[in-house]
């Protein structure tokens, strides 16, 4: 009886093998089936279509052989073993063959970033040669022009020309030096909008206003119009205004003379107190290249011909633009033709906010700083000297620093309303301007510790300013030095000082 049910099982058992087998198969089917339709949806295998189709048809031909062998033959071992063996080989292929497509894959993704990171290598290259070209221009001038008014027998009027033209020459590579630490910024995530009360239509105006004269100089027309009902809204107008400057100072730069250029604000609509603005800025420039407009917004590229080319400017600024713009939610399109001009539109949407109460203008009344005691803390000798004169024709009397610690020390040491104002520098050996502030702060006489502090510093961007605030800084002036704005500045913080 036992020996019967043995046999019965060994009988069974090439069966069982074989379905198993048969099993697995119809796995492997399904399996290779997925893996075309990847292979089919990762490239164009279209010539390689009915060689893919082959072995789904031998596969199935192998699932209907094993299936008549398990449900009609007489399987003895051997065939169980043969059919078992092949199903397991074909799923070993079919794992393999996923694993080298797997591969391929991954390759062609690397392949892809390296070609990408080239594309940014050249295209930095190329931004780097033409940075070369650009600070050498104004700095060409700034050298040519100082060394011909150090020359023997320069008359006074030719003096100060020359040192005008040394004026303009700075002022366009500190705005090359402003483009490129914008961008980097901007790359680096490390701005942000500051929305605040702003007339919409003062500000476009305003922008016009900017640029009038540049134009005027070309006998460019300038036209500038707004059709606004809700003009009062929140924006970050100094991003705004750096967007429009943008624009507007390349539509001038390729546009030649007598030609036009025109900026015109839109209300579109108005819904749950938004408004959809509009802005447009076009010329009647050179235009650009089909070719070229789809990479206008990309970081260091600029459109190489022969007009560009003798074009001052870092190729940064329409890329600085898309980045404000999409800061603000916005988007920006341009339409263009070669040697018909250019049009870019800026379509916005702005919170809109009650007017702001306006004050009454008052004479601003002149402020002598005669008597006014300053401590100058400046580790920079050329620095030191360039404030030293300054603001001693401004009638200050000065004593120096040259690191926090030795203003502290100064501070410190001395008799309450010695010092009516400290201007400090924040970068310095020792003990940096931040420390040097809180420590200032922290001393136990509040005649000391109360003292005007004023950050004059090459660290110039917005958080530096809140860094300075939070420091205990009573006010901000940034380098290189403006005398208007640093007159300003000091006579706010010093205005109940006098």
């Amino acid at each position: 009886m036992r020996k019967r049910e043995e046999d019965a099982v060994i009988g069974i058992l090439p069966t069982l093998i074989i379905c198993v087998a048969s099993v697995l198969m119809a796995f492997n089917v399904y399996s290779y089936l997925r893996f075309s339709k990847h292979v089919r949806e990762h490239g164009n295998w279209s010539q390689e279509q009915r060689v893919l189709r082959i072995p789904i048809v031998l596969l199935v031909l192998f699932l209907i052989g094993y299936l008549t062998v398990a449900f009609f033959g007489n399987p003895d071992y051997v065939m169980a073993g043969i059919l078992f063996g092949g199903s397991v080989f074909v799923l070993v292929m079919l794992v393999l063959m996923q694993r080298m497509f797997d591969r391929i894959r991954e390759n062609e993704r690397l392949e892809a970033k390296l070609a990408a990171a080239e594309e940014a290598s050249k295209a930095k290259t190329h931004f780097l040669s033409n940075m070369s070209h650009d600070i050498r221009t104004p700095l060409n001038a700034i050298i040519g022009y100082t060394t011909l008014a150090n020359g023997d027998e320069v008359a006074s009027e030719e003096m100060k020309g020359y040192i005008g033209k040394i004026d303009k020459a700075s002022h366009q590579l500190l705005n090359i030096v402003d483009d490129v630490l914008e961008m980097s910024r901007i790359e680096n995530g490390k701005i942000e909008l500051e929305p605040s009360k702003v007339n919409l239509e003062d500000c476009i105006k305003e922008a016009g206003d900017l640029v009038r004269t540049q134009l005027a100089s070309k006998h460019i027309e300038l036209d500038v119009s707004c059709n606004v009902i809700h003009k009062w809204v929140l924006c970050d107008k100094n991003r705004l205004n750096r967007a429009l400057m943008n624009l507007l100072c390349n539509a001038g730069k390729f546009t030649d003379e007598h030609g036009n250029v025109s900026l015109h604000l839109v209300e579109l609509a108005e819904f749950d107190d938004v408004g959809d603005y509009e802005i447009r800025v076009k010329d009647t420039g050179i235009g650009m290249s089909p070719e070229f407009v789809e990479h206008l917004f990309t970081p260091f590229e600029r459109e190489r011909t022969s007009t560009v080319s003798r074009t001052q400017g870092t190729g940064l600024g329409m890329a600085i633009t898309k980045s404000i713009v999409d800061m603000m939610g916005g988007t920006i399109d341009v339409e263009t033709e070669k040697d018909k001009g250019t049009e870019f539109i800026i379509a916005v949407s702005l919170p809109i906010t009650e007017a702001e109460e306006e004050n009454s203008v008052q004479e601003p009344e002149t402020v002598s700083f005669e008597g006014t005691r300053a401590l100058l803390v400046e580790d920079n000798e050329i620095n030191r000297e360039i404030a030293q004169m300054l603001l001693s024709q401004a009638g200050f009397e000065l004593d120096t620093a040259v690191d926090g610690k030795q203003a502290l020390d100064l501070v410190s040491a001395s008799e309450p309303g010695f010092y009516d104002v400290v201007l400090m520098d924040i970068q310095m050996p020792v003990m940096d301007g931040y420390t040097a502030a809180k420590a200032i702060r922290a001393l136990p006489n509040p005649a000391l510790s109360e003292i005007p502090i004023i950050a004059m510093t090459a660290n110039a961007f917005q958080e530096d300013i809140r860094t300075a605030e939070e420091a205990g800084m009573n006010g901000h002036i940034a380098k290189p030095l403006d005398v208007t704005t640093m007159m300003n500045t000091l006579e706010r913080v010093l205005c109940g000082k006098q």
